[in-house]
Formats: structure tokens, C-alpha cells, sequence
């Protein structure tokens, strides 16, 4: 699972730190996978492969706005001032696993991340296009969304037609990455969740399922995919 890299408040201590919260920790475990934490650091290519080849999946979660500059775009006023580091690891860490056919769960930013690997963009601020700020109300209180899952998707057989879920984005997928299929909208008409067909298990999601670990459907499915992989591997 990849981290934030941030200020971070322990104490006495105010310091640059790489943390997540505790819930996405719990939404692995919960299920019987195991957690380890994957801070930003250089992302040389010899390092990338070192770490992908002791994971049995790759958990991209939430986090800052990615810098505009990857998809072409100038940054909005209400876009995070870029975390490059975190960027570079993540990006990296995807090319990797996705070459490796390693199951990938994006979460929040991971969505976006997703995304432009594939050659898409986002819209900055939801709020520009949609006029209302439903999606992050703010104040680190989720918005409670109904998503509807796209038929004969992966996301669709794993939640059913519909799931209500726990939102906080201010920024949502523009143009769709190329090879990547929509597989949930919300009623504003804003893209909830993106996948890659075929057999690898490459899905994200927009909105939050730590945050309602009663449904751990979306964690059971990557730690399942994850036992998978490492059978696959042990034969090979």
C-alpha cells in the first residue's frame, strides 16, 4: 500500500513523515491479507523491481491532487501544490506491476493515477463543472454517494448494480486512459470507478471503502487476486 509523504504532528514532534491512516491497514487485514507500507522514495528502476517482486498486489491509495504537468494541464487555483516524490514512486510502481500482471487496487488518487498512466486527464475541480461541492464537503467529513456499476464489468459482479458509497474528491476522471472501460457513474454524471478488462485485476475506484469496512468486498477481491498471483508464481 503507498503512503502519503507529509507534515505530519506526533507529540512533540511536527516533521515530514510518511503515514496512512489506519483504516486502509484495517481493510487489508480484515480480509486476511497483509499490509506493508510503501513510503515515496527515488524510484529507481533496480529499487521498483526489488520491491514488486516481494508483493503479491499493488494498493495505490488516496492522497494529494496529482501534478497537472502529467496529463498536460496547467494547475487550477484549487489544485494541490504538487508532491512530485509521491508521483514519481507511484507512477513507477504501476508501470512495474503492470508489466508484471501484479492486481492493482486504486483508491481516491489511485483512481487518477490509474487514469493518466493511461493517457487520460482529469477535471481539476469538481465544482467548476458540477456546481455544487457534494463530493468533498469538507471539514473531513465524507459525502455518502450512490454509485451505479457498469453491466458485464469486474466492479458490477464484485458490488452489484448499485453500492452506496463514502466520497471526498474535489478532482474525478476527464478523458477516459486509453484501454481503460468506465465500470461506475454517480448520478452527477461523474466517473466513480475505471478498470482494465482482460484477467489481471486492475481496478480503482474513486470514492473511500475504508471508510465503510462493514463492506470489504472491494479488499477481499485484491487480497483474493493477490493469493492468486502468488500461486501462479510459486508454480512458475
Amino acid at each position: 500500500m503507498t503512503t502519503y509523504l507529509d507534515q505530519a504532528h506526533s507529540g512533540i514532534w511536527d516533521v515530514r513523515a510518511s503515514f496512512l491512516p489506519a483504516a486502509y491497514l484495517s481493510g487489508v487485514s480484515l480480509v486476511g491479507g497483509i499490509a506493508m507500507l510503501l513510503p515515496p522514495q527515488p524510484a529507481d528502476p533496480g529499487a521498483i523491481e526489488q520491491v514488486l517482486h516481494r508483493l503479491d498486489a499493488l494498493v495505490i491509495t488516496g492522497g494529494k491532487d496529482i501534478d497537472p504537468a502529467r496529463y498536460g494541464q496547467h494547475p487550477h487555483p484549487a489544485t494541490d501544490d504538487p508532491g512530485r516524490d509521491r508521483d514519481t514512486w507511484e507512477f513507477a510502481l504501476l508501470d512495474g506491476a503492470l508489466k508484471r500482471g501484479l492486481p492493482v487496487l486504486g483508491i481516491c488518487r489511485g483512481a487518477q493515477v490509474l487514469n493518466v498512466a493511461f493517457g487520460g486527464t482529469l477535471h481539476q475541480h469538481l465544482p467548476d463543472l458540477i456546481g455544487h461541492e457534494g463530493h468533498r464537503p469538507g471539514n473531513a467529513v465524507y459525502a455518502t454517494l450512490r454509485v451505479r456499476t457498469v453491466p458485464g464489468t469486474r466492479l458490477a459482479a464484485l458490488i452489484g448494480e448499485s453500492a452506496q458509497v463514502q466520497c471526498y474528491h474535489h478532482q474525478a476522471i476527464a478523458q477516459l486512459g486509453e484501454g481503460l472501460v468506465v465500470s461506475a457513474w454517480d448520478a452527477d454524471g461523474v466517473v466513480e470507478a475505471i478498470e482494465l478488462p482482460g484477467d489481471q485485476f486492475v481496478l480503482a475506484v474513486q470514492w473511500h471503502p475504508e471508510e465503510s469496512l462493514e463492506d470489504a468486498r472491494l479488499f477481499a477481491a485484491v487480497v483474493d487476486a493477490a493469493r492468486r498471483y502468488a500461486g501462479q508464481r510459486m508454480v512458475t
